[in-house]
Formats: C-alpha cells, structure tokens, sequence
C-alpha cells in the first residue's frame, strides 16, 4: 500500500489527527480508555506529571506520568462508533507516518485498557464487583464491515449464540471477539471473567422497555441463560466488542474492565458508585505501571 490520500486520512494544519487533536509524538504506547470526558481528570489526578490536555469534542486526552511509566488517557464518548474513530485514530498515530502518509514497516503495539462502568444480568454478580471482559459479543455490527473479521472471532460460539437466541435477521450479525490475553492475565485475580455484550443503545439493545416493545421478547433471560463451555454471559455495556475486535486486527494488545453498577435480575443499582470506579481506577493504574 502505497500513500493514504488526504481524505482518508484527514491530519490537522498543526500535524495531528483529525477528531483526537494528538500528534503522534503526544502518544503514549499505553492508553486508557472511559467514556465519560470528566473521568480524565479524574484518573489523571492520580498522575505525578501531566505533558498537556487537550479537548476536542467529546475527546478529551492527557498523557503523563504514574509511577515512572507514560501514560495516556482518553474520553471516547458512548457507543462503538466513536470506538471506531478512535482505535483506527490511535493507530495511525502509532503506525502512520504523517509525513509521508505511507504505513509505517515497524509496527507499534499500543497497550489499550478501557475502565468503564456495566450492568450485570447474572444474579450473583453484585453491584460493585469488577468485571473483565474476556470476550466480548458485537450486537452493533461495525467488525462486519472489516475484511476479514472471521480472522479475530469465534465463530464457533457465535453460531451457537445465533442458534440459542433465534436471532432475528433483521439485526446486524452478532460478532464475538476475545480480548488480549496479556491483559486478561494481568487481571485475572482481582475481577470477574467477563462475556460482555456491547449494545448498540441504551434502551431498547439492552432490554429495557418504556414505551416501546422489543424485537425479541425475553431477550435479556435467553441472554443470561445462554452457555457456551464454561463461558456465560455476564454484564452489558457499549464500547468492548469494537476495542476488542479492532485492536486484535491492527495487532494491538486491548481490553475492558467495568465496575457492575447496577444488576438486572435483581433490580439493584448503586447509585453513589463514585468510590468504586476510582478504587478500579487506583487498582488498573497500578497494574498497568508495573
């Protein structure tokens, strides 16, 4: 592949990428990712030093310091388009030269962790616990529009999925993409292995009824009652599958770990769940410095 044309990939009069606002020398090769652009100062007030801030929409970023690693911090926004920007964003930062505009023959492997907050839909899962998510399943659709997808997924354990759920065709194909095993091992002691579906809204994608019905009755019971091995499904969010799928495709080592804040069956929720995410937020920085 020869050079990316300017409107393919769309880089700043002042050198940086197009929605993140970052040069490539800005980037730290360690990255965590929350939804919520208030939750940058937030974990980033754990930091020693801090290089810079910067905001551009709802992508907010600081790099710094924790413990004598480089570390950047980044908002997203909700959903798994916005994953969509930023993960193919983050790599070209990490493997385009922006010079040239011609892919780099060294690649870069970025170490990228999300810290979000969840739902879970098992009753033993209690508010408060902390969830990784080993593998996560894309209801959304966006690594179907990825040659080769199948590469990076379990095929397997969607066709079982498919199969249990009766699923309606009119949806986008559901996709199960694990996370890095470097990350889940490092994680392995203090959280809960995870199945995590990654929804394409709030409402309606994760069961919840107002004023309308659903597509599929009963979806959130089939959900939890689905095995594969000694895998079930344990908690919902909204960023995991695309971090996940995306970042196995470009060779980058992702994962995601939420603090359960509310639970379905049980109709439990924590309200001041505040204390909780940043205990994760100490506990992650700290695995992550070592």
């Amino acid at each position: 592949m020869g050079k990316i044309g300017d409107s393919e990939l769309i880089i700043n009069s002042d050198g940086s990428v197009f929605h993140l606002h970052l040069r490539p020398e800005e980037l730290a090769d360690t990255v965590i990712l929350v939804g919520d652009p208030g939750r940058v100062d937030m974990i980033s007030s754990f930091f020693e030093s801090k290089e810079f801030r910067r905001q551009s929409r709802e992508f907010v970023t600081v790099t710094g310091q924790y413990r004598g690693r480089r570390l950047s911090v980044l908002s997203t926004g909700i959903g798994t388009d916005n994953i969509d920007i930023v993960v193919n964003e983050l790599d070209a930062l990490a493997n385009i030269d922006f010079t040239t505009r011609e892919i780099k023959k060294e690649k870069k492997s970025l170490r990228i962790l999300r810290i979000g907050t969840s739902g879970s839909i098992q009753p033993d899962i209690p508010v408060g616990s902390f969830v990784f998510s080993h593998i996560s399943i894309g209801c959304d659709g966006l690594l179907n529009w990825y040659a080769g997808r199948d590469k990076v997924t379990i095929k397997e354990m969607e066709e079982a999925f498919v199969k249990w759920m009766d699923w309606d065709s009119r949806l986008p194909v559901p996709y199960f993409a694990k996370a890095s095993d470097e990350l889940i091992e490092l994680f392995r002691d203090v959280t809960l292995k995870g199945v995590t579906i990654s929804a394409s809204g709030f409402y309606g994608p994760q069961g919840r009824i107002l004023r309308l019905p659903l597509a599929m009755e009963g979806m959130v019971e089939r959900f939890a009652a689905f095995r594969f091995g000694d895998y079930r499904i344990t908690n919902f969010e909204m960023e995991s599958s695309a971090l996940a799928g995306l970042s196995r495709q470009l060779g980058h080592k992702a994962g995601t770990v939420c603090c359960i804040i509310a639970n379905r069956p049980n109709k439990d929720a924590l309200p001041d769940y505040q204390p909780y995410v940043e205990k994760l937020v100490g506990l992650s920085l700290d695995i992550l410095s070592r």
